[in-house]
């Protein structure tokens, strides 16, 4: 603990990282401040009472967290920086399959990035405009809109406040990537989780005073320090492939091939796809819960569906098996998107490097796909079971569902990967 102190106090004396750590404080701060600021004509007291009558065990209440509380609440920074997320995924995933994107990312080079970044920012206003006028749907479907406001004021105002939002967001992320600490977008994501912990984490506490179960909860931290132990490890996990290089030496006027290579590994992580795969689930289990929305009124039929209910409640047992088997299948995806055993090898092969007891070209790329896949399977498994252990912990153990969140899923998966970096 004292080296700890030492350390902090080190990099407290150092002008440029202290500027670095007070820039990015200071723009998290203004964001956390957005995120209280009411849109106009949205009565606050009436949406929150609405969604308090609704509870806290849905869909609407994940994307509240990731907002750290702005969506239910009707502020300027409801859709957070989401929708620039959603934005990037598509950018990325057209990187594969579309040529020209593929181009402007690995050709192009500070140009191509330049505009690959005005497309995200174009792409992410279209995204916003479509969402930011679904959710003053939403909170019009609440009756939390003011009766002496006009609908028609009420939504062209509100549509380009919540972009102004957005893209103010956005801008906020990438001035703390340039001139801070960390990278802004995760940052402001991690600080709308964490802003959400203290009031979880005292309900939960209450909730187990007023039942007299202090041994209980004092067994709930500990299962939550042992799960974030076990997914800073799985997120650290890497499968090291050994590799040899040819050092060539020059000696009396001939060239002669060295006879002890110079060694070196390639790292496979365990989860190369990151929280991807989560994150693509997650938005695939949104699509039900906006299905009787979109036919109108209650919804019909769908409304009451128990198939229905069920599929969009994080604690049922559909729910999370659903997820888990999309968590999986997109991590073997995107898996096979981002690693490229054939670039492994082409690399391998120019810089004089083999796999010791694989024969150069094909034969190596074949040997890090088999290990690349192997290793994505347990992979997989394990990020599927962080994804639902939300819905285990709240159904199964009885854990308030808003506690339970920080037992997994893309929270936990989040908060984890940006303490790392």
């Amino acid at each position: 603990m004292k080296k700890f102190f030492s350390t902090i106090q080190n990099i407290w004396k150092i002008d440029e990282l202290r500027n670095r750590i007070l820039f990015t404080l200071g723009l998290l701060f203004i964001y956390r401040v957005g995120s209280f600021i009411v849109l106009p004509g949205v009565v606050p007291s009436v949406l929150k009472q609405s969604v308090s009558n609704g509870g806290g065990n849905d869909l609407l209440g994940l994307i509240n967290t990731f907002t750290g509380g702005a969506f239910n609440q009707g502020a300027i920074f409801a859709l957070g920086i989401m929708p620039y997320i959603t934005a990037s995924i598509i950018i990325q995933l057209l990187g594969f399959a579309v040529p020209y994107f593929k181009k402007l990312q690995s050709k192009e080079g500070e140009s191509g990035r330049k505009r690959l970044t005005q497309i995200t920012r174009l792409l992410t206003i279209a995204i916003t405009l479509v969402q930011g006028g679904a959710y003053l749907t939403y909170i019009d479907q609440q009756g939390a809109v003011d009766p002496y406001v006009g609908s028609g004021l009420f939504y062209f105002a509100g549509l380009i406040i919540l972009s102004a939002g957005t893209i103010f967001a956005m801008w906020l992320g990438e001035k703390i990537t340039d001139r801070g600490i960390g990278n802004g977008v995760s940052l402001l994501i991690t600080v709308g989780i964490i802003a959400s912990l203290p009031l979880a984490f005292t309900a939960e506490f209450t909730r187990r005073a007023n039942e007299g179960g202090f041994f209980v909860f004092a067994i709930e931290l500990a299962a939550l320090f042992a799960v974030v132990m076990v997914t800073v490890l799985i997120v650290q996990g890497i499968r090291k492939i050994p590799v040899q290089y040819v050092q060539r030496m020059v000696g009396r006027g001939s060239s002669e091939i060295n006879a002890a290579a110079a060694t070196d590994s390639i790292p496979i992580k365990v989860i190369a796809a990151g929280v991807m795969p989560i994150i693509f689930a997650q938005a695939l289990m949104f699509l039900p819960s906006t299905l009787p929305q979109g036919l109108g009124g209650d919804g019909g039929v769908l409304q009451g569906s128990e198939w229905l209910n069920s599929i969009t409640d994080p604690t049922s047992f559909w729910y999370n098996f659903i997820q888990f088997l999309l968590v999986v299948i997109f991590t073997y995806v995107y898996t096979a998107l981002i690693v490229d055993p054939q670039q492994y090898s082409e690399y391998l092969k120019s810089r004089n490097g083999f796999i010791p007891g694989v024969k150069p070209g094909k034969p190596t790329a074949d040997f890090i796909d088999t290990v690349t896949t192997r290793i994505t399977l347990p992979g997989s498994v394990a990020l599927g079971l962080i994804a639902i252990l939300p819905g285990i912990a709240s159904s199964l153990l009885g854990i308030d569902f808003s506690f339970a969140l920080f037992f997994g899923g893309t929270s936990l998966l989040i908060m984890v990967a940006v303490v790392l970096d």
